[in-house]
């Protein structure tokens, strides 16, 4: 089995058809693993929704996610993240509404446990550090753990010497020991690099592929700027910031 690992789409289409069309060339996968955050500052939250619902999938909830549909509140969200969840909000269909609602909190699947931000905190912690994530070891059962959240591609690891990061590789084997990954943003990259970031898990080699592909960044900023979305929210995007 090949399974695309996803983080934080945030309603950027064009991101996410890159991605998947990347997937394609690369010779496909059996199911996507999507880590949250599918909608929020993006200019095309009920599309993003409506393509993944087309592939066989396993989701969880995301922060923005369940803030879109009022189950959590946007108190500590920045003024640009509040106003795009409540434009987001205007965008969905009851269908989305619903599929929305329904996403789990955490769901683990062989040696994997899926969650948005952390298995200690999965809505909002943020995974930056090897101390925040060494924390976070001792709340997941499975001997590896996917998280997004942060948008930054990373991998921590869990030894005796004590937790270590290091930037998610083009090539990762999974050869012993515990590991905490982030497969980085593809909507809304935060690590410096615009490229959509995502990863691919081969279970039969054991391996776990880190790609970055670029998409018509352009061409979503100005939609934003369409739909009225707040400013920073486009300009960032060519900055992967």
């Amino acid at each position: 089995m090949r399974y695309a690992i996803l983080a934080d789409i945030h309603g950027n289409l064009d991101a996410f058809e890159s991605v998947l069309q990347d997937i394609d060339a690369k010779g496909g996968v059996d199911v996507l693993w999507c880590l949250g955050d599918i909608v929020g500052y993006g200019p095309e939250p009920s599309a993003c929704l409506a393509l993944l619902r087309e592939y066989p999938h396993i989701c969880v909830a995301g922060n923005h996610d369940w803030a879109a549909i009022g189950k959590i509140d946007t108190v500590d969200f920045n003024p640009d993240a509040a106003a795009a969840c409540k434009w987001t909000a205007g965008q969905l269909t009851s269908a989305d509404k619903k599929y929305l609602q329904n996403l789990p909190r955490m769901v683990a699947r062989g040696e994997f446990t899926l969650v948005h931000g952390s298995p200690r905190d999965p809505l909002n912690e943020y995974i930056f550090s090897a101390l925040s994530a060494a924390g976070n070891f001792m709340h997941f059962g499975t001997a590896h753990c996917l998280v997004g959240h942060t948008h930054v591609p990373a991998v921590f690891s869990d030894s005796e010497g004590g937790c270590r990061k290091v930037s998610l590789p083009p090539v990762l084997h999974l050869v012993g020991g515990r590991l905490i990954l982030n497969p980085g943003g593809v909507g809304q990259p935060r690590d410096g690099d615009p490229r959509a970031s995502y990863a691919i898990y081969d279970e039969a080699e054991r391996v776990i592929y880190g790609y970055r592909i670029p998409y018509a960044i352009a061409a979503v900023q100005e939609k934003m700027r369409r739909c009225g979305l707040p400013a920073y929210l486009s300009e960032r995007l060519s900055e992967g910031l």
